[in-house]
């Protein structure tokens, strides 16, 4: 029987799994990348970085995509191609919730160094999902950094009572370092969103 095809939407989805994260959804074609952002080769300290993303009435969403950014372990972001640089960085990682039972994301990388100009180590995240008509942005700071933290320029510019939203939090589980941070979309815990051509915070 003939499969219908999917209907277009002005929102950034439904597309994203069939084309960014094909190998996870089971599609015949390869991703460029996934949830892994090393090797074995690659130096620093080795985590994961594990969550939920939450709607406003706290359902966890299954359909949304997340994608990482980061610097190494030096503060480095990667300019060189991969293939000029074997030490398996690739300082971008990209998951869809759809495919975990509990809609969790996990991703494997090490731990980034600050970047200069005063800045905390941190992520980036960019967030797809159904019914957004943006990507949106935010940061992911880490619980065991709050000197850094609290000099960090744009971390400061969120209201103090709102800075918790962007902060993993740092877990010992089975041996190894897992940084929990969950995601919410709407609602009390609402995470808060930035925009990145000028910083400022829009949520």
């Amino acid at each position: 029987m003939e499969k219908l095809r999917q209907t277009p939407s002005q929102t950034v989805g439904p597309f994203f799994a069939y084309s960014l994260t094909a190998e996870q959804y089971g599609y015949d074609y390869n991703s460029l990348i996934n949830g892994l952002l090393i090797n074995h080769d690659t130096e620093g300290e080795r985590i994961y970085i594990t969550g939920r993303i939450y709607d406003g009435k706290g359902q966890t969403i299954p359909d949304a995509l997340i994608e990482l950014w980061q610097a190494d372990a030096n503060g480095q972001y990667r300019s060189l191609p991969i293939h000029q640089k074997n030490d398996g960085f690739t300082g971008l990682g990209r998951l869809g919730t759809g495919t975990d039972v509990q809609d969790r994301f996990l991703f494997t990388t090490i731990k980034p160094g600050s970047i200069g100009d005063g800045q905390a180590p941190h992520i980036n995240i960019i967030l797809f999902m159904r019914g957004s008509l943006h990507r949106l942005y935010t940061r992911l700071y880490f619980s065991d950094e709050s000197a850094t933290n609290s000099q960090d320029e744009l971390f400061n510019t969120i209201p103090e009572e709102r800075r918790n939203t962007l902060i993993a939090q740092r877990k010992q589980n089975a041996g190894r370092i897992e940084y929990h941070f969950d995601i919410y979309m709407q609602g009390e815990k609402e995470t808060v969103f930035l925009m990145y051509i000028t910083n400022d915070v829009i949520s």
